[in-house]
């Protein structure tokens, strides 16, 4: 289905060519850094675009990949370092969803294992996916030093605020792949470097 030809969505095709051209062949795994919920919609859009052209993509975001609140607060209550450091458990990120998805074949691959609201895990519900997928991935921090080697591409929108922890510690502006001013969500635009 062809999406309509508005100034976002031609935007969003550049993007897509460009990731396209530059990813490796196979599965690709695309990160948006848009914050807490600045990227969900970015992310959502891109992926329609990814869909519009005949590729088989999943949608994902850190949020499904959170610690419990106990786990949080374990030393405390919880601050804006402690969030930063212990907010997403890595290990079931890579273990239920990057790992799989990158294996191919017949893996399955789960594209979210905490509820946060609930603050419980979820019920596994396993994907396979085609050769050549694409796995989009918005949230929080994914261009942490621990994280920013997962990603085929990364796309950061410069225009979300960054918690002066993430900020200082994985300069995020240095490490995305592409940097995208949303100021305007009707008219994003690359930014500069």
């Amino acid at each position: 289905m062809m999406l309509p030809p508005t100034p976002r969505v031609l935007f969003l095709r550049q993007l897509v060519a460009a990731i396209r051209r530059d990813a490796s062949a196979g599965r690709v795994v695309v990160a948006v850094d848009g914050g807490r919920i600045g990227g969900i919609g970015f992310a959502d859009d891109l992926a329609s675009v990814f869909r519009e052209a005949g590729v088989d993509t999943f949608r994902a975001s850190l949020s499904g990949f959170h610690t419990s609140r106990a786990y949080r607060t374990r030393r405390g209550p919880e601050t804006p370092e402690s969030y930063y450091g212990d907010a997403y458990d890595e290990v079931a990120l890579r273990r239920v969803l990057l790992d799989p998805f990158r294996l191919g074949g017949s893996a399955g691959f789960q594209t979210a294992a905490f509820d946060a609201a609930r603050d419980q895990p979820l019920e596994a519900r396993w994907l396979t996916a085609g050769p050549d997928a694409v796995l989009v991935v918005d949230g929080e921090f994914p261009l942490r030093p621990s994280l920013r080697t997962e990603w085929n591409a990364s796309v950061l929108l410069v225009n979300v605020p960054q918690s002066a922890e993430y900020r200082e510690d994985a300069r995020p502006a240095e490490h995305a792949t592409y940097l995208v001013d949303e100021s305007d969500p009707a008219r994003p635009r690359w930014a500069p470097r």
